[in-house]
């Protein structure tokens, strides 16, 4: 047995398989990082609108509460939301009324249903939430 060495020739290109691995393996790691973070970022924006439609429908439930309570108006209504976080929302509003009699007093309840939306239906943007109460005018 000779201790022969390898030839050179044999051994060309071995660290160009290398470099070229370890490049695809850092850029499969920089494109999971962006989708990640561009996905987390989604998920905020989404959180956020969410939660300014849900005020946005709580707002037109108190404003038909009080319209029901401090005048027995009761109806459907639009309401085009401008000011503060549930600006750009629009809100429609249903309202049903019955009268009842208890004890000998005619009690009225309603039922007020209110659906906010903002953005585009179909839209990346778009977002809804539908809120209902009953309220009464017992004392």
């Amino acid at each position: 047995m000779t201790g022969r060495l390898p030839d050179r020739r044999t051994q060309r290109g071995v660290s160009l398989v290398a470099a070229i691995f370890l490049l695809v393996v850092l850029a499969g790691l920089g494109v999971f990082a962006v989708r990640l973070s561009v996905l987390q970022a989604q998920t905020t924006t989404s959180a956020l609108r969410a939660a300014q439609a849900f005020h946005a429908a709580r707002g037109g439930i108190a404003w038909a509460a009080h319209q029901a309570l401090n005048g027995g108006v009761c109806g459907p209504a639009l309401l085009n939301l401008t000011e503060g976080g549930t600006s750009g929302f629009d809100v429609t509003i249903q309202c049903t009324q019955s009268s009842h009699i208890e004890a000998g007093s005619t009690l009225n309840v309603f039922v007020i249903d209110a659906l906010a939306e903002g953005g585009v239906y179909g839209g990346p943007d778009y977002v809804s939430r539908r809120l209902q109460a009953k309220i009464t005018d017992a004392s």
